[in-house]
């Protein structure tokens, strides 16, 4: 399946798009304060509480709140209210569906774990000068997704990529087939990966090429990768989406005869494992990295040593040419609670095959699309209302690790969908670059750190969905995802119970003007506003952090984070 990113925007080479000013984001933190993420929009899936002792996950051992109520924080109960983002002035909003939720101290059983977001790119971008520590606008955007996964695959690694650490050219047998020349890559910019990866505390997922079959090339590259990033390297993926290499797949994926199964790939793949097992004893394992549920069973029970995670891809709306029509890239099927469904299945799916073969599960590669070119909903707030909920998703599910695919090209003419992109127009892309809008809603589950998930009982908020972490310090984090439209419905009204017994609670929004619009997205307004100085929750008082209830309106098209401190 082609990525969304292997080319530019039909009708947009060289078109400059409208210029985005910088934005510092704030700070997701989930250090001594708690973190609640309120984003109305996700399907809640109720499930019912526990009265009994919060269980040990898989995750370790979390503390509940405290069993006393601990006094309020009078110095920050004295701090201002927080002001959402105002509903659209237009008369005639629609009544939103009231949510009722009740947070449970039992975890579920999955967690958020460092590295739970980050960004997918080609391998042959390792290439790329830019990707370095002295990249100052892109160690802020990184960092700001909080300890990333950066995974180096893509169409590219089977295509037009060649690792050497000897000097030697492309040997003449070696097939690009449509994806142009090859980009050489070595030892020394792996290098200068590591130090960006130490810059920003990242974990690698690295690719290497099968379909220019090479065992003893890649084993030679996976050796030097763990040489060179030690623990930082965490998992080692053979090929890139192997279902899609067979000539029968397309005139891209010529690489292997239209006959070559599961069966062929996992004989090739047993040669490639033994390869670097020989040469880097004990290097991590990941796979298939399929764009279909094919193979994950059969890459699960294969017998390929030190196996850690099954890895696959996702694209949910990539009906490209629309016979499917709940799964065309439109605005109308983004937003749509049908396609939300869809999406914990699939993620659920993952999760409990590679739960059963003892593995984790990662999502190596996804974006809402894998059809190129411009759409109704691309470099739109929509796409960051979406990127959020799908993340918090597929992690509440049990996946650990999700890389959104991104490109390092232009912003104008570029790649729309790319996570980030670089100032400059098509053809001469520029060293810095910018967020889009699908970035701030992958910052906010990057920032809110690592924590146990935990259960609740929800009824309404229909087009809300949930997520409650706690986390080690005792904090807790709801996240209500707002999928409602700005422009036709009005706020929410929402009632939460957390435990009692907080001492603050404080609020934080990511906003934008319309589904549609574009460089609109923010987080509080642009200022960032650090979790220890934020204002009071709408409505939050003593007595409120007492009982833990509390109730608010949430604005349609946001992101609303409640931080409770239980300490």
């Amino acid at each position: 399946m082609p990525d969304p990113i292997d080319s530019p925007a039909p009708g947009q080479d060289g078109s400059a798009p409208q210029r985005r000013r910088l934005r510092r984001r704030t700070r997701f933190l989930a250090g001594a304060a708690g973190l609640v993420v309120i984003a109305a929009g996700a399907v809640a899936i109720p499930q019912l509480l526990a009265d009994d002792a919060p269980a040990v996950s898989d995750a370790g051992t979390v503390a509940a709140p405290p069993a006393e109520v601990v006094l309020p924080d009078s110095e920050k109960l004295a701090r201002p209210e927080y002001q959402q983002l105002a509903p659209s002035p237009d008369a005639g909003l629609a009544a939103a569906d009231p949510l009722n939720l009740e947070v449970s101290a039992t975890p579920v059983g999955t967690s958020l774990t460092p590295g739970s977001v980050g960004l997918s790119l080609e391998a042959t971008d390792l290439a790329d000068e830019r990707l370095s520590a002295d990249n100052a606008t892109l160690v802020t955007y990184l960092r700001e997704l909080g300890s990333p996964t950066l995974r180096f695959g893509g169409n590219a690694v089977d295509r037009r990529f060649f690792w050497t650490s000897t000097g030697e050219a492309v040997p003449a047998g070696w097939n690009a087939a449509s994806g142009g020349p090859f980009t050489t890559v070595t030892p020394a910019d792996l290098e200068r990966i590591n130090a960006l990866a130490e810059a920003v505390d990242a974990s690698i997922i690295m690719n290497v090429t099968l379909g220019q079959y090479d065992p003893e090339r890649a084993a030679d590259q996976a050796k030097h990768a763990g040489e060179i990033f030690g623990e930082r390297l965490v998992g080692v993926i053979v090929g890139n989406e192997p279902n899609g290499l067979s000539e029968a797949a397309g005139a891209y994926n010529d690489l292997r005869p239209a006959g070559w199964d599961v069966e062929d790939y996992l004989d090739e793949l047993s040669a490639y494992s033994k390869a670097i097992e020989a040469a880097a004893p004990g290097t991590p394992i990941a796979g298939p990295g399929t764009f279909t549920q094919d193979w994950w069973k059969e890459f699960s029970a294969s017998d390929v040593p030190n196996k850690v995670a099954l890895a696959y891809h996702n694209y949910p709306l990539s009906s490209c040419s629309g016979t499917d029509p709940t799964q065309t890239p439109t605005m109308a099927n983004l937003v749509s609670p049908s396609t939300a469904e869809r999406s914990v299945k699939y993620s659920d799916a993952a999760a409990r095959i590679g739960s059963d073969a003892k593995l984790e599960t990662w999502l190596a590669e996804t974006s809402a699309s894998a059809c190129t070119g411009s759409n109704e909903y691309t470099k739109t707030h929509a796409s960051a209302l979406w990127s959020a909920n799908f993340a918090l998703t597929a992690a509440k599910a049990g996946v650990s690790r999700i890389a959104f695919h991104s490109s390092l090209m232009a912003c104008g003419g570029g790649p729309p969908m790319s996570v980030l992109c670089a100032t400059g127009e098509w053809g001469s892309a520029g060293p810095d670059f910018e967020p889009r809008a699908n970035y701030y809603g992958l910052s906010v589950v990057g920032m809110l750190g690592s924590g146990e998930f935990l259960t609740g009982n929800a009824s309404g908020g229909t087009n809300t969905y949930w997520y409650a972490v706690r986390h080690e310090d005792e904090s807790i984090s709801v996240a209500l995802v707002n999928l409602n439209d700005p422009q036709s419905m009005a706020p929410t009204p929402v009632t939460l119970k957390v435990p009692a017994g907080s001492r603050y609670g404080s609020m934080s929004q990511l906003t934008g003007a319309t589904y549609a619009s574009q460089d609109t997205t923010v987080i509080d307004g642009a200022l960032q506003v650090p979790v220890a100085d934020r204002n009071r929750i709408p409505g939050y008082t003593a007595e409120t952090g007492k009982s833990g209830e509390i109730t608010l309106p949430v604005t349609a098209g946001t992101v609303t984070v409640l931080n409770f401190e239980y300490r």
